[in-house]
């Protein structure tokens, strides 16, 4: 499969059966998905997995920092989460480019699980950038989280898919050929 058609196919799975890629699997699709921005060696992110009862971890922290006792039942939709982390401790990159390149690494990460058969949901909380939360995952001071990719196997089907294609006529543009320049400027030119 090429990586357009894997594109296209991707879909999110909001369930997801218990099966689940192994370590070792995982670790070869985090290689690959990390070469997203290759350039200058940059790797302002992290992952983290959290498989079994490392899930009532983060069940507890969600409910902490929603101010709720006991624990969230969301982390048990998936046999495998992994939490995705920006480090913005660079002084040489702008934040906004290592949030980026965090993202673009998960996101390249979920077409090559979605590839291997696992279905895939990235979710994100009002809570995401809590105390609680940071705490939970052993966060550094120069560290955030930005969401979690939930990871199982694919349930089968009962009706068919229906893909809704992105009509790239709105979001492509070409870039505007600038300002016109007023007749005082162009005389004084």
């Amino acid at each position: 499969m090429s990586a357009l058609e894997a594109m296209r196919d991707r879909r999110s799975w909001s369930k997801v059966t218990d099966e689940a890629p192994t370590g070792p699997e995982l670790e070869a699709f985090v290689a690959a998905a990390g070469r997203v921005a290759d350039h200058k060696s940059l790797r302002p992110w992290r992952l983290i997995e959290i498989r079994g009862a490392d899930r009532d971890v983060l069940a507890r922290a969600l409910n902490k920092a929603d101010g709720k006792k006991g624990y969230s039942s969301k982390p048990r939709r998936a046999p495998l989460i992994i939490a995705v982390v920006a480090d913005l401790g660079s002084k040489k990159i702008p934040a906004w480019e290592q949030e980026a390149v965090a993202s673009g690494v998960a996101h390249m990460l979920s077409l090559a699980l979605d590839e291997a058969g696992f279905g895939v949901f990235w979710r994100t909380d009002d809570n995401t950038r809590s105390k609680a939360l940071a705490k939970a995952h052993g966060l550094s001071k120069s560290e955030v989280l930005l969401g979690w990719l939930y990871v199982g196997g694919k349930p089968p089907r009962s009706r068919p898919v229906r893909r809704k294609t992105v009509d790239a006529a709105k979001h492509l543009s070409r870039m505007p050929s600038g300002r016109r320049r007023s007749k005082k400027s162009v005389d004084a030119g």
